[in-house]
């Protein structure tokens, strides 16, 4: 045997490798690409000008003047503050606060603004959803069984703690990836480690023991670090060498090995009464479904229809799982053997594979680990997680410079190769990067210096619009503040928080809603839709809504929430009649309407008042003079559902619906 040196670690190899699939080679072209090359330093350029708050405007403003384009003047006051509300809490200010900050003329008005909104427990439920759309979280397990996930809010609550605490970005993978490995004992990792298992599960039958469900599962794991955590497609060298990017098949199969050890771990949490009870109910269940199984070797197909028939009763009969830590754990006994599949087949396979990360980011002739080493996952975390990882630090940080600006510094966050498209600013890129690792993988600090910057702080109007639109009508450049939509949790969020009946309450176990009947019959198991009985709770931030993979809640999908059955990373912004329709005729918004006009009505005295109130509370601003002329007119009527429909008449209008 020949001893090598990885990672720290001594690996050895087997001198008989006839079975094992060669290591693959990459050419000095394939390397180049500029994704795979270490960051660079990289200095804002010496430019002395007073719009240059942070070093960001230095890079942005380098770019406008080679363009010979100008910034958009200073957003006035309150648009700001409602713009860095929407950003950080993802709910709107109040009049008092909008109120406060205009007045406020210390020259540290805005930055104290920024520390108070970074301080607040409502960050973390705000920037927690953009983590759970990149690892498509969701709970319950999709495709035709979509059996749910009851405790899967456990990680939900994991991820907006983290944020909260502006966990370390390295340390917050390493959790995820390895959590369990880390630390078996320690409640957070195990939960963590439920990362590994957010997928998609496909089920036969209730056998998930089957090898097309293992490879699925084994899959699923890999994509999302390539997708979520570096940024690549390295999943679609699953059934042959990458047509674009330099992953071979063999690199595929060979990051999948550091998932060969792991397996589901429900770590129970009930009481041991309630642990029997379970058992009494399921045990004779499995007894029933194992001779079924058996009996179907040896089965006619005639009887195989009536044995499925029969399994498929079963599962409806199947009690909802213990409370439990929903964690994973690796197993060396049961341990899978990868091998390389042709078409990503289970049944076609190829040559046996150890693990080991993406080839074309080590140097050449890298060994591969055995897939009994200990820890793998570990090892994986650790190499996703060096200072100096070419594509770790680059994703992220995009990711948040997208969420602030609109659009990223590489406009295709889960895709850095060939294909993706090239960064408008890469020395901007590389700088954030440095600065993100230097500052121990914090999120707070780059959120301070995007936020306080001149570029993000610029009108979504320019008076030289047209003229910029000529030269850069994307507005890559960033000339403005690029205007956004609220996604489908902001507007549902801000209805209930305008309307005074939004419940803060934070973190437990998802609420469900009442919905369409129709909506719940179409599932497999429509037993487990249980509205949560609180009526209160269903007035809680969307965050804490059930996030169900085969019947997305129907608000939320018609204002263009993702899937989750992939990495979601930018949400589409779509505008179509549904949308109109359910924002004048839907249940949720004619309610919040009442309860916003009797609210109104409650508060202020006068018609000018309410109207004026109104405004404020879904504007952030002063009706103009149009608008409060119309609004005393229809106010007139004496129509006593005249409040009511005014109340729901703003929730349609683009002031609420839009942030500037």
């Amino acid at each position: 045997m020949k001893r090598f040196w990885i990672f720290g670690l001594a690996v050895l190899l087997a001198a008989d490798t006839a079975d094992v699939a060669p290591l693959g080679t990459y050419t000095a072209a394939e390397r180049r690409h500029w994704a795979f090359q270490p960051r660079q330093k990289a200095n804002p350029p010496a430019i002395s000008d007073k719009w240059i708050r942070t070093p960001i405007d230095a890079f942005i403003l380098a770019g406008l003047q080679k363009a010979q384009l100008a910034p958009a003047p200073e957003a006035d006051r309150a648009t700001l503050i409602r713009r860095a509300t929407y950003e950080l809490h993802g709910l709107p200010p109040t009049p008092e606060e909008i109120a406060v900050f205009v007045a406020d003329k210390s020259p540290t008005a805005y930055d104290n603004l920024i520390e108070r909104l970074l301080a607040s427990p409502r960050y973390g439920e705000q920037w927690a959803r953009h983590w759970l759309d990149v690892i498509r979280f969701a709970e319950s397990d999709g495709y035709e069984y979509d059996t749910h996930r009851p405790d899967a809010y456990r990680f939900r609550d994991y991820v907006i703690s983290s944020f909260n605490t502006d966990k370390p970005y390295d340390q917050f993978l390493r959790e995820q990836i390895a959590g369990d490995e880390i630390d078996p004992k320690n409640d957070e990792l195990l939960i963590a480690s439920g990362f590994n298992r957010l997928g998609p599960l496909r089920k036969n039958a209730g056998n998930q023991a089957v090898a097309s469900s293992r490879t699925e599962v084994l899959t699923e794991m890999t994509n999302i670090v390539g997708a979520a955590m570096l940024g690549v497609t390295v999943g679609c060298s699953r059934c042959h060498d990458h047509k674009f990017d330099p992953f071979r098949q063999s690199d595929y199969y060979r990051m999948q090995g550091f998932f060969a050890q792991t397996h589901p771990n429900d770590i129970v949490v009930a009481s041991p009464e309630e642990q029997a009870a379970w058992k009494e109910k399921m045990d004779p269940l499995e007894t029933e479904m194992r001779k079924l199984r058996f009996s179907m070797r040896r089965a006619s197909e005639e009887e195989k229809g009536k044995i499925l028939t029969r399994l498929e009763e079963i599962d409806g009969l199947i009690p909802p799982p213990l409370t439990a830590m929903y964690a994973v754990k690796s197993d060396q006994k049961e341990m899978s053997q990868i091998h390389m599949l042709a078409g990503g087949d289970y049944r076609n396979k190829g040559k046996k594979v150890g693990m080991r990360p993406l080839g074309v980011l080590l140097p050449e002739g890298t060994p591969e680990m055995p897939l009994t080493t200990e820890k793998p996952r570990t090892k994986l975390a650790e190499w996703v997680t060096q200072p100096d990882h070419p594509l770790t630090a680059r994703v992220m940080v995009n990711r948040i410079w997208s969420y602030h600006f609109g659009r990223g510094i590489v406009a295709t966050p889960n895709d850095y190769g060939r294909m993706g498209v090239r960064p408008t600013h890469p020395e901007l890129l590389d700088f954030l990067a440095n600065e993100y690792v230097a500052s121990g993988w914090k999120m707070k600090p780059l959120h301070r210096m995007m936020m306080l910057s001149s570029t993000y702080r610029q009108a979504s109007k320019s008076p030289t619009e047209a003229a910029a639109r000529e030269k850069d009508p994307s507005n890559k450049l960033l000339w403005k503040w690029n205007r956004r939509r609220l996604a489908a949790e902001e507007i549902r969020d801000t209805m209930l928080t305008v309307s005074g009946r939004l419940n803060t309450k934070a973190g437990g176990p998802s609420v469900l809603i009442s919905i369409d009947e129709e909506l719940i019959k179409d599932l497999k198991r429509p037993q487990y839709w249980v509205v949560t009985r609180d009526k209160k709770e269903h007035d809680r931030r969307t965050i804490y809504l059930i996030y169900k993979r085969n019947l997305i809640l129907p608000f939320n999908q018609v204002f263009d929430s993702p899937d989750t059955l992939l990495s979601c990373a930018r949400r589409d912004e779509s505008t179509h009649a549904p949308q109109a329709l359910e924002l004048l005729n839907g249940k949720l918004s004619n309610d919040l309407a009442k309860s916003l006009a009797a609210r109104l009505k409650a508060e202020k005295k006068t018609t000018q008042d309410r109207i004026d109130h109104a405004f404020r509370l879904i504007a952030g601003r002063a009706p103009n003079p149009t608008e409060r002329t119309l609004a005393i007119k229809y106010l007139d009527d004496p129509d006593p559902a005249a409040e009511t429909e005014f109340a729901l008449s703003l929730f349609n209008t683009n002031a609420f619906l839009y942030v500037n």
